[in-house]
C-alpha cells in the first residue's frame, strides 16, 4: 500500500510506503556495498526476483587513514567502510537491471558533494530508475572525512538541509538560485529534473531529528532501535505523526535501519508504526561472498512473512 504525497512547492506527485499499524510492513535490504563483496548486478537482480521492495545503499566518499572520530558501533571501524562503490554509479547500473523495487541510500552525506553536481546527479539517477529512487540523507559523524571535504562539523547539520532545499530548487524551477549561509549560487539552468521530486528521507535519532524530518523530508529512517527501546521510540513514531497532523501534512512513513531478524521484532515494528523495515545485510568477503548474500537473502525474505 503507498501514500501519495506531495512535498512543499513540488509540482509532481511521489509515493512512499503506507504500512504499520495501517497495513503490512514493507521489507527492503540495505548493503555496504563493497569492491570486495557480491556483485551490484547480481545483488540488483536477486533482491527483485526474491521479491523485497527496495534496495539502499550506504556513502563514505573515503576514510581517513588518521581519525579521532569514534565509530558510533564501538571498537574497530570495519573494512568496509573504506570500500564501498559510489551509490549513485550503482545504482545507476543496478536501476538498468531491474524493474520494481525501489532504489535508494541509506543514507548519503550530502555534505560531502556541491549541491549542483548532486541534485543533476540525482535527477539522472531517478529518470534511469522510472521513478524509484529515493534519497536517504545524513549529516555523517566521521568529522575527519568531512574536514577533507572542507565541511565544519559544527555546520553539518544547516549545511545538510541547505543542500536539500538548493536541491530541490533545482529540480522544481527552470530558472534555480539558491542563496544559503553554506550554499549560495545565482540563477542556472540545469536539466535533466528528476520524474518527481525524490523523496527525501531524514537519516539519525537524535533529540531534534523530527524537527527535520517535518520541515525537510518526506520520510524518516531511524537507525537500530532495539525491541527494548520500542516503547520510548512508539512515543517519537506518534509525536512525529501527530506533529505532522498539525501541520496539515498526511502519514509520514518511517524506515527502519538495520532491523531485527526475528519475528517478535516484526510484529513490534509493525505495532510502533514502522512502515518500511531494511534488513542489513552481513558483510561478505572472498570467493563465496555471492553464494552467502544469496542464502542470506532467502532467509530473510522467509523472515518478512511475518511482517
Amino acid at each position: 500500500m503507498a501514500l501519495t504525497l506531495v512535498p512543499p512547492g513540488a509540482p509532481a506527485l511521489h509515493t512512499l510506503p503506507l504500512g504499520g499499524r495501517l497495513g503490512r510492513v514493507d521489507t527492503g535490504v540495505v548493503i555496504f556495498l563493497t569492491d570486495y563483496g557480491i556483485d551490484p548486478l547480481d545483488l540488483a537482480r536477486a533482491v527483485e526476483e526474491r521479491g523485497f521492495e527496495s534496495l539502499f545503499l550506504t556513502e563514505h566518499t573515503h576514510i581517513p587513514t588518521s581519525r579521532e572520530s569514534p565509530w558510533p558501533g564501538g571498537g574497530e571501524l570495519p573494512e568496509r567502510y573504506a570500500h564501498t562503490y559510489d551509490p549513485f554509479v550503482a545504482i545507476g547500473a543496478m536501476a538498468a537491471v531491474t524493474e520494481r523495487i525501489v532504489l535508494g541510500t541509506a543514507v548519503s552525506l550530502v555534505n560531502q558533494h556541491h549541491a549542483i553536481n548532486l541534485a543533476k546527479q540525482v535527477a539522472s539517477v531517478d529518470r534511469i530508475a522510472g521513478g524509484r529512487f529515493e534519497l536517504g540523507v545524513g549529516p555523517g559523524w566521521n568529522k575527519e572525512e568531512m574536514a577533507h571535504h572542507g565541511v565544519d562539523p559544527r555546520t553539518r547539520t544547516a549545511r545538510m538541509l541547505e543542500t536539500v532545499e538548493a536541491m530541490t530548487a533545482i529540480w522544481t524551477q527552470d530558472e534555480a538560485e539558491y542563496h544559503g549561509k553554506y550554499v549560495d549560487f545565482d540563477p542556472i539552468w540545469s536539466w535533466p529534473k528528476p520524474t518527481r521530486v525524490p523523496p527525501i528521507l531524514i537519516g539519525g535519532g537524535g533529540p531534534t531529528v523530527l524537527d527535520r524530518v517535518l520541515s525537510h523530508g518526506h520520510g524518516w529512517v531511524p537507525l537500530r532501535v532495539p525491541v527494548s527501546g520500542l516503547a520510548e521510540f512508539t512515543e517519537r513514531v506518534d509525536e512525529l505523526q501527530r506533529r505532522a497532523a498539525d501541520a496539515g501534512r498526511g502519514h509520514i512513513p518511517v524506515s527502519m535501519y538495520g532491523a531485527a531478524r526475528n519475528a517478535e521484532a516484526m510484529r513490534s515494528y509493525r505495532e510502533a508504526g514502522v512502515d518500511r523495515v531494511l534488513f542489513e545485510l552481513t558483510d561478505q568477503k572472498g570467493p563465496g561472498a555471492r553464494d552467502a548474500v544469496l542464502r542470506e537473502l532467502d532467509e530473510l525474505r522467509a523472515l518478512s512473512g511475518d511482517a
